[in-house]
């Protein structure tokens, strides 16, 4: 505690304390509303656990929720407009192959991941695609080491 509070007397950057207004962050609403039991609406990242049926269970979603002493509880959204649920999926695909190659090493996993991210299929042929991915596995060979050895 006394850290903190020298913190807050002498920041170690010269440039004043730190604010102590209130921010738009979720953070300190979702406590109070958990010690006060005044309940709040927010939009939090949950794992989609029947909230939103028209994406795939156990993807993370943004939903509304209620906060209070119970803690978050994310609501059903009944009714998902479905071109959302699409434009959701094309980022949804590419986050399971990136967990597929992830666990597996799957070299070709990350390419088709790659391949399918709507930004680098917008901007990238397949070949520049396929060459990029090969270059940031070798760049990034040191923490990716699942892929070093699946690698030709």
């Amino acid at each position: 505690m006394r850290q903190c509070l020298s913190r807050l007397e002498e920041p170690p950057d010269g440039h004043g304390p730190p604010p102590t207004q209130r921010t738009h962050e979720y953070g300190s609403y979702i406590i109070e509303a958990v010690e006060t039991n005044q309940p709040i609406r927010v939009n939090g990242n949950v794992l989609n656990r029947g909230l939103i049926r028209s994406l795939p269970e156990n993807c993370c979603v943004e939903d509304p929720c209620l906060v209070d002493a119970n803690g978050v509880q994310p609501t059903v959204v009944e009714h998902y407009p479905p071109q959302l649920a699409a434009l959701n999926r094309t980022n949804i695909n590419v986050q399971e192959l990136i967990v597929e190659a992830a666990l597996t090493g799957d070299v070709e996993a990350v390419h088709h991941a790659d391949m399918l991210n709507p930004l680098t299929a917008a901007v990238c042929t397949l070949p520049q695609i396929r060459s990029r991915v090969d270059e940031m596995l070798e760049a990034q060979a040191q923490w990716l080491s699942q892929f070093t050895e699946i690698r030709v």
